[in-house]
């Protein structure tokens, strides 16, 4: 997969970013078409109607919603990039590789890692729930809820609560993702109401936490 030249509108720096890998369930890994060279959008205000992309791939046709992809200029102005809606139909199938971890550096590459996971684990349709969580992101798709912790706070035993109640209500599985970890009675609240939790590493590693998150990862 070879990388875009972004331009920033301000600074007119010319940098270049690498689109990750999108897993869609049909197995064949996508890429956002994003315009090489295209200038970038400064991202004002976050509207969440806006932050996410319908991406249609084409080996199967599925349609999946994915975080529409940003750079963050060595200025300090964060872009969202431009996507070529005229070329491919939608998302670019690539051969089967191993995919490249993205690093961790902001709260928006938390909720894209925890996203592509829930795709590896062969969920699709992810998409921002209609429902806010109390605190962080919650993701959905369909029969799974997700509680994404993006700052370096520690999850705390209501966050696993919650994020199981919700669930429950939504006839949904619950599972959760952390970048700071989980204070010692969170985690024996997953344990005991069988909530999976991953950590979020600053390398892009997505890790499993609980026994849980082991087996999710091994169905």
């Amino acid at each position: 997969m070879a990388s875009v030249a972004v331009t920033c509108p301000v600074c007119r720096r010319v940098g270049s970013h690498l689109p990750p890998e999108l897993p869609c369930a049909c197995g064949v890994p996508v890429v956002l078409p994003l315009v090489d060279g295209g200038m970038g959008e400064p991202v004002e205000r976050r509207d969440w109607g806006e932050e996410w992309l319908a991406v249609r791939c084409a080996a199967c046709a599925r349609t999946t919603r994915w975080p529409r992809p940003e750079y963050g200029c060595p200025c300090g102005t964060l872009l969202r990039l431009a996507v070529d809606r005229g070329g491919a139909p939608g998302a670019v199938p690539l051969a089967r590789q191993p995919g490249t971890l993205a690093p961790i550096r902001s709260a928006r590459d938390a909720v894209t890692a925890a996203a592509l996971h829930l795709g590896r684990l062969g969920h699709g349709e992810i998409h921002r729930a209609a429902q806010p969580a109390p605190a962080g992101v919650a993701l959905a798709a369909r029969g799974l809820l997700a509680h994404v912790e993006p700052s370096r706070r520690r999850l705390t035993v209501r966050d696993v609560e919650c994020l199981w109640l919700a669930a429950l209500a939504a006839g949904a599985d619950p599972v959760g993702f952390t970048r700071g970890g989980t204070e010692p009675e969170a985690a024996e609240s997953a344990a005991r109401l069988g909530v999976p939790l991953f950590a979020l590493e600053a390398t892009g590693l997505v890790r499993p936490l609980n026994e849980a998150a082991e087996r999710l990862g091994h169905a």
